[in-house]
């Protein structure tokens, strides 16, 4: 693998991360602490492992790829882009202010930050997918 690879890396992690989330967030409704606790752990060492390849790659990559197409799907590609990066650098501080109490068993403040930290988790990590899907797979760069 190289680092031209890791695009399609960075969005199976961010898959993995909303899927995880989502299988926390229904344990904790089922009462099933134990296992949110497992997947929720699981989630954040996902979404490390992203930032960590996101950060690689953007170090070692000259040119970036730029969305090339026209008409709504770049009017939605840029609206989707635009949210996701303020949102995507917000969120890592959330889940400390989310995790944090969690740790020290301070559960209340856990779930009120948890209500605030969670959609804008899911909203980065599914966001992170349709960015790579709308680059690469759906609107690929045109090669001339």
């Amino acid at each position: 693998m190289n680092v031209q690879n890791l695009p399609v890396v960075n969005a199976s992690l961010n898959a993995s991360a909303t899927v995880l989330i989502i299988a926390g967030l229904i344990a904790i409704k089922a009462n099933k602490q134990r296992l949110h606790r497992v997947l929720m752990f699981g989630a954040i060492a996902v979404s490390a492992a992203f930032l960590t390849c996101y950060l690689i790659y953007h170090f070692n990559v000259v040119a970036v790829t730029k969305f090339a197409h026209d008409g709504w799907p770049r009017t939605v590609y840029y609206f989707i882009l635009l949210t996701h990066i303020p949102l995507a650098i917000l969120v890592l501080p959330l889940v400390a202010m989310t995790v944090w109490p969690a740790i020290q068993g301070r559960y209340e403040t856990h779930k009120k930050w948890a209500k605030i930290t969670a959609p804008v988790w899911l909203y980065v990590s599914v966001t992170g997918v349709l960015v790579y899907l709308m680059l690469y797979v759906w609107y690929p760069p045109v090669v001339s």
